[in-house]
Parts: structure tokens; C-alpha cells; sequence
């Protein structure tokens, strides 16, 4: 990517660097679930998706949005894992819903996993967004242990 990109992205407000950056994220998660979805059932299909789409998002959240955290890169791969495992289980979840409600809906098994996939990764966006604002990358002192004491 060149300088004058990366210096465009990185003067944009931090919710359009995150929807950018985790819309990013999730088209990799949403794109290798096909291959997945040959070799294995849906559920795991989605949910080895999920972390691979994690990784990426990892990076890019790190690098392009939240960039002067101030926390350590142990402590923030923590947090990220703790809100995305709780995010990817929902997106499961709903994931399975769907589909299942698409399938009875008349839609052919493939398209309907796919609907199904994609919009549950859109609603768990708004959840990452706001796990990874308050918990993830906030200012040191805050995290995990920020919520316990809530």
C-alpha cells in the first residue's frame, strides 16, 4: 500500500478506519468459509472462519484504528480472543438461526448459508466495535479488569 493510501486511511475518523478495517476482516472470514464448508460441516466451517478472520483483524485493528492503546501486545491478544470468542459464539449462533430460517424460507442450502453467514457476522460487528473501543484497545487501566469492577 502506499503512503499517501495509508496516510488517507489514517486521517479518517476511527469508526470509518474500523468499519473499513473490519469490514476487511470480514470478507476474509465470510470468503474462506467456502473452502472450509467443502472439507468440513457449516458450524466448524464458521467458526475456523471466525478466528482466521480474527487474525487479520487483529493486525489491522491494531495497526490502522486503535494505535496508541498503551497496553502491551500479550495483554491486548488476550482481550481481543476474550471479546471475539464471545462475538464469534453469538455469530455462530445466529448463523445457524438464519440459515435455518432461510432454508425454510425456500432458499437453496448454499445461498442460505451464505445470507445466513454474512449477516450474522453484520451484527456482531457492532459488538466487536464495542468490545474492542471499551476493553481491547482502550487506555491502559482499562480491560478486562476495568470490567470486573463494574
Amino acid at each position: 500500500m502506499s503512503g499517501r493510501l495509508l496516510g488517507i486511511l489514517r486521517d479518517l475518523p476511527q469508526p470509518a478506519r474500523f468499519l473499513l478495517a473490519g469490514g476487511g476482516a470480514a470478507a476474509i472470514n465470510w470468503l474462506v468459509r467456502f473452502p472450509l464448508s467443502a472439507v468440513m460441516p457449516f458450524l466448524a466451517a464458521v467458526l475456523v472462519a471466525a478466528v482466521i478472520g480474527m487474525l487479520v483483524g487483529f493486525v489491522l485493528y491494531r495497526g490502522f484504528v486503535f494505535p496508541a492503546s498503551g497496553r502491551s501486545l500479550l495483554v491486548q491478544a488476550r482481550d481481543f480472543f476474550l471479546v471475539n470468542l464471545l462475538t464469534s459464539g453469538l455469530v455462530a449462533l445466529l448463523a445457524l438461526l438464519f440459515v435455518t430460517l432461510a432454508v425454510r424460507l425456500g432458499m437453496g442450502t448454499m445461498l442460505a448459508e451464505a445470507v445466513a453467514h454474512g449477516g450474522a457476522i453484520g451484527v456482531g460487528a457492532l459488538l466487536n466495535y464495542l468490545g474492542h473501543s471499551l476493553v481491547t484497545f482502550g487506555p491502559r487501566g482499562t480491560g478486562m479488569r476495568a470490567w470486573r469492577r463494574v
